[in-house]
């Protein structure tokens, strides 16, 4: 069978690395909205400062440092193994496992591996609620980047380099625009999963349905 445009473009892919939230379950869950809520609650009370301002702080930190915990460990020097394990300690309820999105993960000939700015035990029971635990061969966190966040290439670098992965062989999936700019110019193919299309420079494809988008790239 001939290949498709798109199986062209991935044929030379043999690592998958998907991000986590909002990318392997749909957004309109808004799992992250909890996570954000307990950021707030964090930051007041580790700094001791009113809802509104720390909220205004959290929201400062993810743009300036690429998230709310980059900020808070360089202007205030907070543990951040005790934030992490604070801020995902959340309801799953809202999960429902995807089967056809599972299926199309497991299809993928090679490596597939999730990378999340949140912690890798957060990242094991997001997956377990979705039935996806079983279609990855590992799991990285922020913490396996030494804590520094994507968008920051060095991250990328530091746990690349843990999982051995070839960047001009890997494909990666993000909802986040400016957290693709990296794996572009280290030579992946770049795949935003969002709503809606955002140009840029360094997006390849973009999908609003991570499993049908999957599903084209396997002959």
């Amino acid at each position: 069978m001939k290949r498709t445009a798109i199986q062209t473009d991935f044929a030379h892919v043999t690592t998958w690395v998907f991000d986590l939230d909002n990318t392997l379950y749909p957004p309109e869950v808004r799992l992250f909205d909890q996570i954000e809520r307990r950021m707030t609650a964090y930051v007041m009370r580790t700094l001791g400062i009113p809802e509104e301002a720390a909220d205004r702080l959290r929201a400062d930190y993810w743009r300036l440092y690429g998230t709310t915990l980059a900020g808070l460990m360089q202007e205030h020097r907070i543990d951040p193994v005790p934030y992490l394990k604070d801020v995902h300690d959340i309801s799953f309820d809202q999960l429902r496992p995807d089967e056809g999105l599972m299926a199309a993960i497991a299809r993928l000939p090679g490596r597939r591996i999730v990378y999340t700015n949140g912690s890798a035990p957060y990242a094991e029971r997001v997956l377990a609620a979705r039935g996806l635990r079983q279609a990855f061969d590992a799991i990285y966190g922020v913490e396996h980047a030494d804590f520094r966040p994507k968008p920051d290439q060095a991250a990328f670098e530091t746990v690349f380099a843990r999982d051995g992965i070839d960047p001009a062989r890997a494909a990666m999936f993000e909802d986040d625009v400016r957290n693709l700019a990296a794996p572009h110019r280290m030579g992946m193919r770049t795949v935003l999963v969002a709503p809606e299309a955002q140009p840029a420079p360094h997006i390849d494809h973009h999908t609003d349905d991570l499993g049908t988008f999957l599903a084209r790239l396997v002959l």
